[in-house]
């Protein structure tokens, strides 16, 4: 690989690695006060807990030689330790070798994935039994979708990839279906074992965080589809802007939906439509046309606009609506390929609208079902056995009482102590007053001491 591609794939690394303290604080602000810390404390141990199985063995699993030559599971001894990473295969003086790279960027895809997995289980699962789901999670749910979707041939060399890629004919450019349909439908799945929360399950209790958490993942998401162009060249220049497109029509579409609905438009809504404006380009960022972004990001919004109250019609606590953002977002922005591709951009595809045949209807059709169909059947069945073997929700008392003291032994925010009373409010009020009149010292400080508190 050239230095200048190298030099940018590495930037798009750093870009994606924002995501998770991204994630951590969109979600984290969603949750009560209580139980913010565990939920970053779920994304970073998660993200630690894949690092390890991946380097040991799970890169294999997705990028290796398919066993027996049936597109369904890479070989587990391809990459092991990443020992093969560990020599610059480049020539040394036109190109270098990005190898290393490779591994450690998809690290970060399996590591999103089971983060976005975190809002099935928010304020209410146990440490140790989320990181044990996560890396079974990892090596069972992830790694077997990522190789039929990530995993490519190569004839020349033997080589036979993934069969949705291969035999299939998906077009999936950066993870519709493997990161994002693949993580709702796994969410869905651990809520259902674990149940509802109890108690508040409310608005946001702080959504500042959920902002910042918002623009991390935006910025983050250039990363993750600019760097899966593989260098600095001209498809990453055109993913960075129907990205940039499809994220901003994504706020029209849902605030749109939200004030027709409601009759007013939010700041948790615009972060949501911000957020499905991206989970829907993701698949289709190579295929759209500039306008097919605006589109693709606008119906993409409205769509999971419509859609977010189906939870609660039918009782599923997805406490941080993963389903909704990242399934019914994967599943439109892969259906948008077939409707909304232009054979001008890059992957070279003509959809519906743009004068192409049907032919790439079903193919995307049969991902989306077997997609969603595996990653819930999957992650039940872990969530259920866990569960039997034992406990993998927290008691009541501790879930009231919130899992940052409970399981961290820290709070996100120290609510218990006064604020001394400030000098110049003292001072401003001389003495105590005649009934009727001013405040006394005493009622100025304690509403001093309140004011800090708040």
């Amino acid at each position: 690989m050239p230095a200048a591609d190298l030099a940018w794939m590495l930037s798009a690394f750093g870009l994606v690695l924002l995501m998770f303290p991204g994630i951590a604080l969109f979600y984290g602000g969603m949750l009560n006060s209580r139980s913010v810390l565990n939920m970053f404390m779920m994304i970073m141990g998660s993200m630690a807990v894949t690092a390890v199985i991946y380097v040991l063995f799970v890169h294999g699993l997705v990028l290796g030689n398919s066993v027996g030559g049936a597109g369904i599971i890479g070989d587990p001894t391809a990459y092991l330790g990443f020992q093969s990473f560990m020599e610059d295969t480049g020539d040394g003086e036109t190109t270098i070798g990005a190898d290393a790279y490779w591994g450690a960027f998809y690290i970060l895809f399996a590591a999103i994935s089971i983060a976005i997995v975190a809002s099935g289980a928010a304020g209410r699962m146990r440490y140790g039994a989320w990181l044990v789901f996560s890396a079974l999670w990892v090596v069972l749910v992830y790694a077997p979708l990522a190789h039929w979707v990530f995993a490519f041939g190569d004839e020349e060399n033997g080589v036979v990839g993934g069969w949705m890629r291969t035999q299939l004919g998906l077009h999936d450019y950066a993870g519709g279906t493997a990161v994002h349909m693949n993580a709702g439908a796994s969410a869905v799945a651990l809520a259902m074992v674990l149940g509802a929360r109890r108690g508040n399950t409310g608005r946001p209790h702080n959504l500042p965080l959920v902002l910042l958490g918002a623009g991390l993942l935006f910025f983050g998401w250039i990363g993750f589809n600019g760097g899966t162009a593989g260098g600095a060249n001209f498809l990453a220049g055109y993913v960075t802007l129907t990205t940039l497109l499809a994220a901003l029509t994504g706020v029209i579409g849902y605030l749109l939906v939200e004030r027709i609905r409601e009759g007013h438009a939010t700041v948790l809504g615009m972060a949501t439509g911000l957020i499905s404006g991206l989970v829907a380009i993701t698949p289709a960022a190579d295929a759209v046309s500039p306008l097919g972004a605006l589109a693709t990001g606008f119906l993409g919004g409205g769509i999971v606009a419509l859609i977010m109250g189906w939870k609660h019609r039918l009782k599923i606590d997805d406490s941080l609506d993963a389903f909704s953002v990242h399934g019914i977002g994967g599943i439109v922005g892969a259906l948008f390929v077939v409707f909304f591709a232009a054979a001008a951009a890059p992957a070279g595809i003509a959809g519906i609208a743009t004068g192409g045949g049907l032919d790439l209807l079903w193919r995307e059709l049969v991902a989306i079902v077997v997609t969603v169909a595996y990653s819930f059947g999957v992650t039940y069945a872990i969530a259920w056995g866990m569960n039997k073997v034992s406990p993998i929700r927290v008691d009541e008392e501790a879930e009231h009482a919130g899992l940052d003291l409970v399981l961290h032994a820290e709070t996100a925010y120290d609510l218990e102590r006064s604020a001394p009373v400030s000098p110049v409010l003292s001072s401003a009020v001389p003495g105590p007053v005649e009934p009727g009149g001013d405040a006394s010292r005493e009622e100025v400080g304690a509403a001093s001491a309140g004011g800090a508190r708040a």
